[in-house]
């Protein structure tokens, strides 16, 4: 996980692209979870996604396998699919809130992740309370095989989530991409 962490920092260091990291999650059999405010970014298909002038921030979960104590053939960092993640995303100023699915993505900083541009319900210097909810893939998204089942059970994972208060967006929400 270390190795995923700095890997992307560099990266992030070099581009000039800061993020800003939420929260980070680790849950059984191994699932990380980076929850981040990234700098705002076009994502096509343009019917499916707000423009980015429409947008303040780009809300992301990395969801990857982490590098000890993972099941059998899981591939170290890989991307963990299928899983269905939205947040709530509240001003803790006025209460106003914005609800978002956040759906795969891919783009040549993070490869695969979940994400979604969203425009902040209220002013980019309040501070907010961001609630990402985690439910697993159900049994028509991703079949088990059965050393999966004898071993795991029947779920890839268990449903969860992740609150965190006082997210103060406004670096990121005034960033821009070069």
């Amino acid at each position: 996980m270390k190795k995923i962490l700095l890997i992307s920092c560099i990266i992030n260091c070099l581009i000039a692209a800061p993020e800003l990291v939420i929260g980070e999650e680790r849950v059984k059999p191994g699932i990380v979870f980076i929850f981040e405010g990234a700098i705002k970014d076009h994502v096509m298909p343009m019917a499916m996604h707000l423009a980015e002038n429409q947008t303040n921030v780009h809300i992301e979960a990395r969801v990857n396998w982490d590098e000890s104590n993972i099941p059998d053939g899981t591939p170290i960092g890989g991307f963990v699919p299928y899983l269905h993640i939205t947040a709530l995303v509240v001003n803790q100023k006025t209460g106003l809130s914005t609800f978002i699915d956040l759906v795969p993505h891919i783009n040549l900083i993070d490869n695969f992740h979940y994400a979604r541009n969203i425009s902040l319900p209220g002013d980019v210097d309040d501070l907010y309370s961001v609630k990402f909810n985690i439910i697993p893939p159900t049994l028509i998204d991703l079949a088990l095989h059965k050393d999966w089942l004898d071993t795991y059970g029947d779920q890839l994972t268990k449903g969860c989530n992740f609150q965190y208060k006082n997210v103060d967006f406004s670096e990121i929400a005034k960033a821009k991409r070069h």
